[in-house]
């Protein structure tokens, strides 16, 4: 998806580099178990409060799930696109906040955005850290909102305020006006949105000596 200008790669800190490893390591388990005929989404995906299969762990284990089989085959992209985003934006913040505060964030984003899909979403089950990863990207479109990214198919840099800014429009117009076949958790992606600017405005008003 993106791109960064810089003079090389740095190493994948700790907390980024075990959200990698737990979420293959899952995806995987999901492969197997789906051939199984278990399909572990149905126990660790998040339920809506009104179908009876909702459990209170749910709110943390959906977000180390993701899709694993459609009527195709294997399915990557999900979380191939997730733990891209995770690397992307999740290192800068790491590395910016320290491994502690970062973990703090993605957890607390994760579990809003599982508390908004079930108060606005479907029924589910509904598995990804998508929530969580969103709500990362608008804390980097915050705290660096100039900061030049590369899109695919588009040649020219973006800002990281337009392209998060974007993508948040879309979530919207998506939640609102969801499409037949439309399967995204759009409140998911909103409520991880907003929980992690809400988060990034408080710890900037009371340290401010830690923030652009």
């Amino acid at each position: 998806m993106v791109n960064y200008r810089s003079s090389g790669i740095a190493p994948i800190p700790p907390v980024i580099k075990n959200l990698l490893i737990i979420n293959g390591l899952v995806w995987l388990a999901q492969l197997y178990f789906d051939k199984q005929g278990i399909p572990l989404e149905w126990y660790g995906g998040l339920w809506g409060p009104g179908t009876g299969n909702f459990r209170i762990w749910q709110l943390v284990t959906h977000m180390f799930m993701h899709q694993a089989y459609d009527s195709t085959g294997i399915v990557f992209a999900h979380i191939g696109f997730n733990m891209f985003a995770l690397w992307t934006f999740g290192t800068i913040l790491e590395n910016f906040w320290g491994s502690k505060r970062f973990l703090q964030f993605y957890m607390i984003c994760g579990i809003g955005a599982g508390v908004a899909e079930m108060l606005l979403g479907g029924g589910g089950p509904a598995i990804g850290a998508s929530g969580a990863i969103m709500g990362v990207m608008a804390a980097f479109a915050y705290l660096f909102p100039n900061t030049e990214l590369y899109l695919l198919f588009i040649p020219i840099p973006l800002k990281a305020k337009y392209v998060v800014g974007g993508l948040i429009a879309l979530d919207l117009f998506g939640g609102i006006a969801p499409g037949q076949a439309d399967n995204v958790a759009h409140w998911a992606h909103l409520g991880g949105a907003l929980i992690g600017i809400i988060i990034v405005i408080f710890w900037n008003k009371t340290r401010k000596k830690d923030f652009y």
